[in-house]
């Protein structure tokens, strides 16, 4: 791919997780964060971006909500459908995937993610040029430690080679739809061995063999899951 050839973009953006953590009837990704859905300010990001077009997923009973209250009240006329999502996270991309045909590069994020940024969407789709895959996070700050079931120490991984993984994750449409090809037909079988696909880099990385490149992101590119996050974000909102 030429680095100055023009790319179609599209971005899955995941809004249809129930948010049991935050103890709220409330689903996550509609909690008002200065007055405005968590999911909004995830979704002004990529709508001011270079980003060609949007696929909203959402969780069942949701669509008719999320296209009035969200889309049509905030404009976002890049969201060319709101699909419902599925019972796992794998199950959501691969209905959003299904809705783009004709793409160069795709952005996964999860809509829980409201500091995500333009320079962050521009490093990765640089990135996804070369590679082809490539994951959005940033190095640990903290010494991790690998632990068994009974709570031991088992091994100290050496702090400079670990990341915590953020999102959007970013690939060619063709890699990534064969990547969720294969993960569906082979769901039942990965079951039965108790292996779960927790990201997008990893179906790429198990199914096709494909190296996943990692990208910088930003420490304020934080998911919302508990209640004191949606404090944080706040902080940052106003800083």
């Amino acid at each position: 791919m030429n680095a100055l050839e023009k790319v179609h973009t599209a971005a899955v953006v995941l809004a249809a997780g129930s948010g049991k953590r935050m103890g709220s009837s409330t689903k996550k990704q509609y909690m008002l964060v200065k007055d405005r859905p968590v999911i909004y300010y995830a979704l002004k990001t990529f709508q001011e971006s270079f980003v060609d077009e949007i696929v909203l997923v959402v969780s069942k009973g949701d669509q008719a909500y999320c296209q009035k209250e969200i889309v049509e009240k905030y404009g976002f006329d890049k969201v060319v459908q709101i699909v419902e999502g599925g019972k796992e996270r794998y199950h959501s991309v691969a209905a959003g995937l299904n809705c783009i045909t004709e793409c160069g590069i795709v952005f996964i994020h999860d809509g829980a993610r409201p500091m995500v940024t333009e320079e962050i969407l521009e490093r990765a789709l640089s990135c996804a040029r070369e590679y082809k895959a490539c994951v959005v996070g940033m190095p640990v700050k903290d010494t991790i430690k690998i632990a068994d079931e009974a709570g031991n120490i088992v091994s100290t991984p050496n702090r400079n080679l670990v990341w915590m993984v953020q999102t959007p994750q970013v690939f060619a449409y063709g890699l990534i739809k064969d990547a969720y090809r294969r993960l569906l037909e082979q769901e039942e079988k990965l079951k039965a061995e108790n292996i779960a696909i927790t990201d997008d880099a990893m179906a790429v990385e198990m199914l096709t063999g494909h190296p996943v490149k990692l990208v910088q992101g930003s420490y304020e590119n934080m998911k919302i899951t508990t209640p004191e996050d949606i404090l944080i974000v706040e902080h940052f909102l106003d800083s």
